[in-house]
């Protein structure tokens, strides 16, 4: 009994550890092992909800823990509870068999060492011991597989959220032969975005070092989605995504992408629709100027800025993403050169102008400067709910 105490004590010392030091890699690095059942169908599964009922633990938020695994259902008890009752009489009846052999066996080897008991008296004690002892490994199993059946009639929510849909009544059959899913969870705290990409955004990703669904720390930035609701709003909130599909669908060549996004206020709800502006790069010291001063033609796309000596050249230009009402200048731009943005289809290349005073100057022209461009990718798409309780 010492023996399986201690043993006991042992494992839940370095389960106890092992569960703090997962945690704090979880909370410094980022790295976490991902749940396999969630990453395959979008759900939480019971140990994910055990899983965060411990972090709000661990970061005393009690409230969050309580909610995170409240009791939904209880199925009637009594057949597991009796079951549970049994293997447990049954565990003590064979550890009281187990330390009779042991202490037969006890008395057994001094008579066989001073010869007055035989070869065949001492392998009987000993056999008679080893198989107690087996059978109250056994029982232990038993017990532990009947407390495990009983802990199951107690359904838990695995998250916090509320209850969208029950199905199931006041003394309905649960269970293999009867109704298997009880209710549907919605996740009011948080919420998945399911949006589709083009193979050829995915290649623009790669070209840009970016990996769908994987956080890189050595980048200042993360792909990150914001959505804009019905009423044409922006959301505050940004979602990172945190899973992409690794196939094409032949029939749309397109592959499904889902980001998990904040909703405190429960402002998004399941099944909406939005527009997705999924963010895919930022570049920094990118030259922008604004649409309003590019004139785009045939042969391209030109402006037309002031040398030094206040004459006006016509100058072709390479366009790269838009910005809000700005354009970044991929080539034939340098930082600090004059652009015109008013008046300039007056203008002819060679004309000499001049401004009348710095307000002018900042009304009339632009000088390039170094700012931070985001390049987005919009899509529209659906909020779906992230977890089914069953």
């Amino acid at each position: 009994m010492k023996k399986r105490l201690l043993k006991f004590s042992t494992a839940a010392i370095i389960l106890v550890a092992a569960g703090v030091l997962y945690y704090l890699i979880v909370s410094f690095t980022g790295f976490a092992i991902p749940c396999v059942f969630r990453k395959i169908t979008g759900l939480y599964c019971p140990g994910c909800g055990v899983t965060g009922m411990l972090t709000h633990i661990v970061r005393l938020d009690f409230k969050g823990a309580f909610e995170c695994n409240q009791v939904l259902f209880v199925i009637n008890q009594d057949q597991y509870r009796a079951k549970a009752d049994k293997a447990r009489a049954q565990l003590k009846k064979d550890e009281a068999q187990a330390l009779k052999a042991e202490r037969d066996l006890k008395r057994i080897r001094p008579l066989f060492e001073q010869n007055a008991a035989s070869q065949l008296d001492l392998d009987n004690a000993e056999a008679a011991y080893e198989s107690a002892e087996a059978t109250v490994a056994m029982s232990e199993a038993d017990l532990a597989q009947a407390e495990l059946e009983l802990g199951y009639t107690i359904v838990r929510s695995p998250l916090s959220g509320h209850i969208s849909e029950r199905n199931v009544d006041l003394g309905t059959l649960v269970g293999p032969g009867g109704k298997s899913l009880l209710a549907t969870i919605v996740k009011s705290d948080t919420v998945l975005v399911d949006f589709s990409m083009t193979a050829l955004d995915y290649l623009k990703s790669k070209e840009r070092n970016i990996n769908l669904g994987q956080q890189d720390s050595t980048r200042s930035w993360q792909p990150n989605i914001t959505i804009t609701l019905a009423d044409n709003t922006v959301y505050p909130f940004k979602g990172y995504v945190d899973f992409a599909e690794p196939q094409v669908d032949p029939q749309t060549g397109t592959f499904s992408v889902r980001a998990e996004m904040p909703n405190p206020k429960q402002v998004l709800l399941p099944g909406q629709f939005t527009k997705v502006k999924l963010l895919l790069d930022v570049r920094e010291g990118a030259l922008v100027v604004p649409m309003k001063a590019v004139t785009i033609e045939k042969g391209g796309a030109y402006i037309y800025t002031m040398r030094k000596d206040n004459a006006v050249e016509k100058r072709f230009i390479e366009l790269g993403p838009e910005v809000g009402n700005n354009v970044v200048v991929e080539r034939g731009l340098a930082e600090g050169e004059m652009v015109v943005v008013e008046g300039f289809h007056k203008l002819t290349p060679g004309m000499k102008v001049r401004v009348s005073d710095p307000e002018a100057e900042a009304g009339d022209s632009i000088t390039t400067t170094k700012n931070e461009v985001t390049g987005v990718k919009e899509n529209t798409t659906g909020t779906k709910d992230n977890a089914k309780g069953e």
